[in-house]
């Protein structure tokens, strides 16, 4: 595929996004600039605008669109909010992340380190200012203030940790799926001052939070 066909199927892939959820058109504006077949691999390409998961290494996964979509729309975020991502991946969610919050403010931690090597050479050569790292979501950016937001795209079995929401400031939101295989749901947790507000977003399928 050349670049108007790939142009020609993301367009497509978006309007069948923009039929099937309710999310905001900022959302389906950035699906539509980030161009997701740079961040499958190569023996993947064909299906890099079918609405699938597709297998990236390391038993980890690309999301399949729809689910990048909702779960960025949770977000509610906007230019200039900084948000933490938990999980990397080949990167393809933090530049959809990007295209909202703006250059210098997401930062993203991977656990495995040859897919966080991998994301942010990706990420910096497409253009994407994201701030890469290997290590544990739990202890990862020590050193930065409070996050507008964060999301995870891995499940930790019993419930998004304390150490992840406490890097939220009040009025914040953190969006992720929670669960073993078979019962994970979605769902989004609201930061307040003395409680967190969760709600439940459906059934989900991740790879399991290492």
């Amino acid at each position: 595929m050349d670049d108007a066909d790939h142009e020609a199927a993301r367009r497509e892939l978006v309007a069948g996004l923009r039929r099937r959820l309710d999310v905001d058109e900022r959302t389906l504006a950035a699906i539509e600039s980030v161009p997701r077949h740079e961040f499958v691999p190569e023996r993947h390409g064909s299906r890099a605008y079918a609405d699938r998961p597709l297998p990236i290494g390391h038993d980890q996964t690309i999301s399949a669109p729809h689910m990048v979509a909702v779960m960025t729309d949770l977000l509610d975020v906007g230019p200039g909010d900084r948000v933490f991502e938990v999980g990397t991946g080949c990167g393809y969610h933090a530049a959809v992340v990007a295209e909202i919050v703006g250059p210098g403010n997401v930062y993203s931690v991977e656990y495995v380190p040859e897919l966080a090597e991998a994301a942010r050479e990706r990420l910096q050569r497409l253009g994407y200012d994201v701030t890469v790292r290997a290590g544990d979501g739990r202890t990862a950016f020590p050193d930065e203030a409070r996050f507008d937001a964060a999301y995870l795209t891995c499940a930790p079995a019993d419930g998004i940790p304390d150490q992840i929401v406490d890097r939220v400031r009040s009025g914040g939101r953190v969006v992720g799926p929670v669960g073993r295989a078979g019962t994970q749901r979605l769902v989004r947790l609201t930061v307040g001052e003395e409680s967190v507000d969760r709600e439940d977003h459906g059934g989900v399928r991740f790879v399991p939070m290492q």
